[in-house]
């Protein structure tokens, strides 16, 4: 069993004796402690807190932990059900939350779960109040509500569509040109919620010919989840029968994507940043910003069209933060998570797909 405790939130395998596994218990003193800081430091009115969860064989239990505590801890829960990280962060701001959490370990394996946790701005805690998490939780410094100030709970299912509708209505989208493109689309959402969400994508882009891989939302991975080609032969070998023009694959809490050629090769997830920046950069020139452990192809893209990059410590609220700094206006990892401020400060496959369909679209001859 394992227990892992960051400032970026808790994971670990699900089972064991407390502090051995991500079980209730410690599910339930994280998240009390998570919602201590909120109410010490939020400076919202609100006294929401959103929770979202990808497809996990755990979420149901891990959720029904995280939303009773918190109503425990007097929040009022929006629990707005299966869904993608992003999806998540764009909820905590539509809603005017005070926080969030997702509850999905992201590329981990199905006996992992986390508790991935949000600021108002739909953003994760920095270092500071990350730390200052694992400490009251250490501490056991929270008190729960009384009987008259239980948190209420809602449930929500409009956020899938609602985090679509803004990435349609991003400049830069051209849905007519992706209609008119006619392509033929592949994924692979390895069982868990892209098989929700990236059709709905897809068809509302004007994408007719979809095909489907791992598609059904029950958590149980058919293959390793993270989205590297050594675990995507099955993807590679549809795409070899040569009736796709690309295959997108995401990894279960959606904010990493991946691309599959038209002839079965890998693409890479070191690419998928440069393609969307060096589409975004061509129409609107601005600065950019990855990792350190990323390629120095954007540095490359960036630098063509006469602007500044600039690389940020691992870490996704690292970019962000860099990214702020620096007016960046796309930015992300090289592990295929792309970040474009229009839409909002995080990782986001659909933004990704729907970027780089654009720019396909523009490049590509038309089927008529």
């Amino acid at each position: 069993m394992s227990l892992i405790k960051s400032i970026s939130g808790i994971r670990g395998t699900i089972g064991g004796k407390a502090g051995e596994g991500l079980n209730p218990l410690d599910i339930v003193k994280f998240t009390s402690a998570y919602a201590t800081l909120i109410r010490r430091t939020s400076t919202m009115d609100s006294n929401k807190i959103v929770v979202g969860r990808d497809a996990r064989i755990s979420g149901e239990m891990v959720k029904n932990v995280v939303c009773g505590t918190l109503m425990g801890m007097g929040f009022d829960v929006v629990n707005i059900g299966l869904a993608s990280t992003p999806t998540t962060e764009l909820a905590v701001t539509m809603e005017g939350a005070c926080g969030g959490i997702i509850i999905t370990a992201s590329h981990n394996p199905r006996h992992w779960n986390a508790l991935k946790l949000l600021n108002h701005r739909g953003e994760f805690l920095n270092a500071a109040e990350g730390n200052e998490v694992l400490s009251i939780a250490e501490r056991e410094d929270f008190d729960y509500a009384d009987v008259d100030h239980l948190g209420h709970y809602r449930e929500d299912d409009t956020y899938n569509q609602r985090h679509i509708d803004l990435v349609l209505n991003l400049p830069l989208v051209d849905v007519p040109a992706i209609k008119e493109a006619q392509f033929r689309v592949a994924f692979d959402s390895v069982n868990s919620v892209g098989g929700i969400i990236l059709p709905m994508l897809l068809k509302q882009l004007g994408v007719e010919t979809i095909t489907p891989l791992y598609d059904d939302p029950t958590g149980d991975f058919q293959h390793n989840p993270e989205p590297l080609e050594k675990n995507l032969g099955d993807i590679m070998n549809l795409m070899r029968k040569g009736e796709h023009d690309v295959a997108f694959v995401v990894d279960p809490d959606v904010d990493r994507l991946a691309m599959i050629c038209e002839d079965g090769t890998m693409y890479g997830e070191e690419y998928t940043l440069v393609t969307a920046a060096d589409y975004v950069l061509s129409v609107t020139p601005g600065n950019t910003v990855s990792n350190l452990s990323s390629t120095r192809a954007l540095r490359d893209v960036t630098e063509k069209y006469g602007k500044q990059y600039n690389a940020a410590a691992v870490g996704e609220v690292n970019v962000v933060t860099k990214m702020k700094e620096t007016n960046a206006i796309i930015g992300g990892e090289g592990n295929g998570g792309v970040i474009y401020p229009q839409a909002h400060y995080g990782r986001d496959a659909l933004v990704g797909i729907a970027l780089v369909l654009s720019h396909l679209a523009k490049v590509a001859p038309c089927r008529n």
